[in-house]
């Protein structure tokens, strides 16, 4: 049977614009970061990204290297907006990025301008698209001169394969001259994507004042701590988990202080009648300059817990100071190289 989109699809979600630009993206967004790589069920996949549909979820978050293998994810997404939600193409954001290693040789990471316009070009390949809403660079070139990769992201934008541009993991001061070149050039940074969550608060350090001052969007990817601030861990490490998978989530993470943070946070989820991951999510979009809240699911139920943290968002003075007593540092921002990256001047 051909999927019908349901009705009621606009009923779920509030849609949050971005800094001072127009576009505006679900409050939650999804990403197919991890679980709809070529090693993953491609029916449980579609089965996400549908039933996401279902709920209000019109931003779907790609990157040129997810997988595993690399370019899988876009290959499986392809197969589904092309299958099933090409009818509503028009009502579906699609973002993707370009910076991490793709392929082998000296063009196949990072930020020049020969690498990331062939990697749009084989995104929109993998995808069977004309264009996506969202290029990013996904992390600062620390060799590269940051005029060359914005170039390439003007180019994206005028040569109609890219409606908006953004960037990932960068710095405060790499985002204030990013976003000063784009707009010399006529094109606005429309959002930011950085690493956010209760165990890793690094972009309230200047960067969240930053984007509120420029007008730029922020989606805040992790926000549960790749699976830490859930109850998949409370019990010890199921085999099914990130950190029982080479590459995905380090079991180095799971140290005794962290875990007694996430009991302490679990706690106070219980009170608010929430799971943790509910609670993470909410906590994440209390901010108001926070667009989205960019989350993951390896299942529809895991996805459907998720989205349902939009039935409790409002937190009180009183449960927003016991959050902050156990909501610190866990040394989980696996992307700090970039965000500490300096920009090269040509």
């Amino acid at each position: 049977m051909p999927y019908l989109a349901a009705d009621d699809r606009y009923s779920h979600l509030p849609y949050r614009r971005c800094g001072r630009n127009e576009s505006a993206p679900p409050a939650i967004s999804l990403g197919l970061w991890q679980n709809f790589g070529g090693v993953d069920s491609a029916e449980t996949g579609r089965q996400i990204i549908l039933k996401a549909f279902d709920r209000g979820v019109t931003h779907f978050d790609l990157a040129n290297n997810y997988g595993p293998p690399p370019g899988s994810a876009e290959s499986m997404f392809g197969e589904i907006i092309n299958d099933d939600l090409k009818p509503y193409r028009d009502e579906i954001i699609v973002s993707t990025k370009a910076g991490y290693r793709m392929w082998d040789g000296p063009y196949g990471e990072w930020g020049s301008r020969k690498y990331v316009l062939a990697s749009l070009d084989q995104s929109l390949r993998r995808m069977k698209l004309d264009y996506v809403d969202i290029f990013y660079s996904h992390r600062l070139d620390p060799d590269t001169p940051l005029e060359e990769t914005v170039g390439a992201l003007e180019t994206a934008v005028t040569s109609g394969k890219a409606l908006y541009v953004g960037i990932s993991s960068y710095s405060p001061e790499a985002t204030r001259e990013a976003h000063k070149m784009l707009k010399d050039r006529g094109i606005r940074t429309l959002i930011h994507q950085p690493s956010y969550s209760m165990l890793n608060r690094w972009i309230e350090n200047g960067l969240l004042d930053t984007l509120q001052e420029l007008g730029i969007g922020c989606i805040a990817f992790s926000p549960l701590a790749q699976g830490l601030l859930s109850d998949k861990y409370l019990k010890g490490t199921p085999n099914d988990a990130r950190a029982s998978r080479e590459g995905s989530f380090s079991s180095k993470l799971l140290t005794p202080e962290n875990l007694e943070r996430v009991r302490a946070l679990d706690a106070i989820a219980k009170k608010r009648g929430q799971s943790l991951a509910q609670m993470a999510i909410a906590w994440v979009l209390r901010h108001p300059t926070l667009t989205s809240a960019l989350i993951g699911a390896r299942t529809v139920a895991q996805l459907e817990n998720s989205l349902d943290a939009m039935k409790n968002t409002a937190f009180s003075k009183e449960e927003l100071a016991e959050i902050d007593k156990h909501a610190k540092d866990g040394a989980l921002n696996l992307w700090s190289t970039s965000a500490a990256a300096k920009p090269v001047k040509d």
